[in-house]
Protein backbone atom coordinates (compact mmCIF):
# COMPACT_ATOMS: atom_id res chain seq x y z
CA UNK A 1 0.00 0.00 0.00
CA UNK A 2 1.04 3.71 -0.73
CA UNK A 3 1.08 6.61 1.46
CA UNK A 4 0.09 10.20 0.23
CA UNK A 5 1.31 13.03 2.70
CA UNK A 6 -0.56 16.45 2.01
CA UNK A 7 1.09 19.15 2.79
CA UNK A 8 -0.44 22.68 3.43
CA UNK A 9 0.16 25.03 1.16
CA UNK A 10 2.72 27.83 1.96
CA UNK A 11 0.82 31.14 2.10
CA UNK A 12 2.70 34.21 0.87
CA UNK A 13 1.92 37.82 1.90
CA UNK A 14 3.36 40.76 -0.36
CA UNK A 15 5.11 43.60 0.90
CA UNK A 16 6.53 46.73 -0.87
CA UNK A 17 7.51 44.86 -4.32
CA UNK A 18 8.95 41.58 -1.90
CA UNK A 19 6.84 38.53 -1.26
CA UNK A 20 7.58 37.27 2.09
CA UNK A 21 7.01 33.52 2.53
CA UNK A 22 5.43 31.89 5.62
CA UNK A 23 5.94 28.62 6.02
CA UNK A 24 9.60 25.80 4.22
CA UNK A 25 9.81 28.15 1.03
CA UNK A 26 12.39 30.85 1.20
CA UNK A 27 12.33 34.33 0.52
CA UNK A 28 11.79 35.21 -3.13
CA UNK A 29 11.63 38.61 -5.03
CA UNK A 30 8.26 39.54 -6.96
CA UNK A 31 8.86 41.62 -10.32
CA UNK A 32 5.78 43.18 -11.15
CA UNK A 33 5.66 43.83 -14.78
CA UNK A 34 3.43 46.04 -16.38
CA UNK A 35 1.98 44.44 -19.65
CA UNK A 36 3.24 46.53 -23.12
CA UNK A 37 2.12 45.98 -26.24
CA UNK A 38 4.32 46.13 -29.45
CA UNK A 39 2.98 48.12 -32.64
CA UNK A 40 2.42 44.92 -33.95
CA UNK A 41 0.04 43.37 -31.13
CA UNK A 42 -1.98 46.51 -31.01
CA UNK A 43 -2.87 46.25 -35.01
CA UNK A 44 -3.67 42.44 -34.50
CA UNK A 45 -6.04 43.59 -31.44
CA UNK A 46 -7.75 45.99 -33.17
CA UNK A 47 -8.12 44.07 -36.04
CA UNK A 48 -9.82 41.36 -33.73
CA UNK A 49 -11.73 44.27 -32.24
CA UNK A 50 -13.00 44.83 -35.85
CA UNK A 51 -13.71 42.38 -37.66
CA UNK A 52 -16.98 41.69 -36.47
CA UNK A 53 -18.03 45.13 -37.42
CA UNK A 54 -16.48 44.77 -41.07
CA UNK A 55 -18.39 40.70 -41.29
CA UNK A 56 -21.23 42.62 -40.27
CA UNK A 57 -20.80 45.33 -43.06
CA UNK A 58 -19.56 42.82 -45.73
CA UNK A 59 -23.01 40.62 -45.07
CA UNK A 60 -25.42 43.58 -45.35
CA UNK A 61 -23.55 44.75 -48.61
CA UNK A 62 -23.98 41.45 -50.00
CA UNK A 63 -27.35 39.93 -48.99
CA UNK A 64 -29.25 43.46 -48.59
CA UNK A 65 -27.88 45.53 -51.63
CA UNK A 66 -30.69 45.09 -54.23
CA UNK A 67 -34.06 45.37 -51.77
CA UNK A 68 -36.58 47.79 -52.61
CA UNK A 69 -38.93 48.31 -50.24
CA UNK A 70 -41.12 51.29 -51.03
CA UNK A 71 -41.48 49.96 -54.61
CA UNK A 72 -41.23 53.14 -56.71
CA UNK A 73 -38.85 51.92 -59.18
CA UNK A 74 -41.07 48.70 -59.69
CA UNK A 75 -42.76 48.98 -63.39
CA UNK A 76 -46.55 49.29 -64.02
CA UNK A 77 -47.77 46.06 -65.02
CA UNK A 78 -51.70 46.44 -66.75
CA UNK A 79 -53.94 43.23 -66.90
CA UNK A 80 -57.06 42.05 -67.81
CA UNK A 81 -58.49 39.01 -65.66
CA UNK A 82 -60.11 35.68 -67.16
CA UNK A 83 -62.76 34.03 -64.85
CA UNK A 84 -61.89 29.97 -64.65
CA UNK A 85 -64.33 27.73 -65.67
CA UNK A 86 -64.70 24.08 -64.81
CA UNK A 87 -62.60 22.03 -67.32
CA UNK A 88 -60.17 25.35 -68.29
CA UNK A 89 -56.15 24.48 -68.21
CA UNK A 90 -53.62 27.30 -68.00
CA UNK A 91 -52.88 25.67 -71.50
CA UNK A 92 -56.41 25.88 -73.02
CA UNK A 93 -56.25 29.85 -71.53
CA UNK A 94 -52.94 30.10 -73.12
CA UNK A 95 -53.81 28.88 -76.28
CA UNK A 96 -57.52 31.02 -76.59
CA UNK A 97 -56.33 34.19 -75.30
CA UNK A 98 -52.71 34.59 -77.70
CA UNK A 99 -53.41 32.23 -80.53
CA UNK A 100 -50.04 33.41 -82.35
CA UNK A 101 -47.75 32.93 -79.72
CA UNK A 102 -46.20 29.39 -78.49
CA UNK A 103 -48.31 28.64 -75.23
CA UNK A 104 -45.46 27.84 -72.76
CA UNK A 105 -44.33 31.74 -73.26
CA UNK A 106 -47.90 32.48 -72.07
CA UNK A 107 -48.56 29.97 -69.44
CA UNK A 108 -44.89 31.38 -67.85
CA UNK A 109 -46.54 35.26 -68.20
CA UNK A 110 -49.52 34.30 -66.46
CA UNK A 111 -48.08 32.14 -63.67
CA UNK A 112 -45.11 35.11 -63.14
CA UNK A 113 -47.92 37.35 -63.28
CA UNK A 114 -50.23 35.63 -60.84
CA UNK A 115 -47.32 34.60 -58.52
CA UNK A 116 -48.34 30.92 -58.93
CA UNK A 117 -45.82 28.08 -57.92
CA UNK A 118 -47.43 25.53 -60.14
CA UNK A 119 -49.92 25.70 -63.37
CA UNK A 120 -52.66 24.04 -61.63
CA UNK A 121 -56.30 26.36 -61.52
CA UNK A 122 -59.17 26.02 -59.91
CA UNK A 123 -62.97 26.85 -61.13
CA UNK A 124 -63.82 29.88 -59.95
CA UNK A 125 -60.50 31.32 -59.78
CA UNK A 126 -60.09 34.80 -61.33
CA UNK A 127 -56.34 34.83 -62.77
CA UNK A 128 -54.73 37.84 -64.60
CA UNK A 129 -53.64 37.86 -67.82
CA UNK A 130 -51.02 40.33 -69.58
CA UNK A 131 -52.68 43.14 -71.47
CA UNK A 132 -50.04 42.51 -74.36
CA UNK A 133 -51.70 38.81 -74.81
CA UNK A 134 -55.32 39.99 -74.12
CA UNK A 135 -57.83 40.55 -76.78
Amino acid sequence: MSTISIQSPAISRVAAGRAVSEGPVSERTVRRTKLRLTMRGRRVLAGLAAAPLVAGIAFSVLAGGSALASGQDAAAVSFQTVHVAPGDTLWGIAAEVAPGVDPRDVIDDIMSLNNFSSATIQAGEEIAIPTKYAR
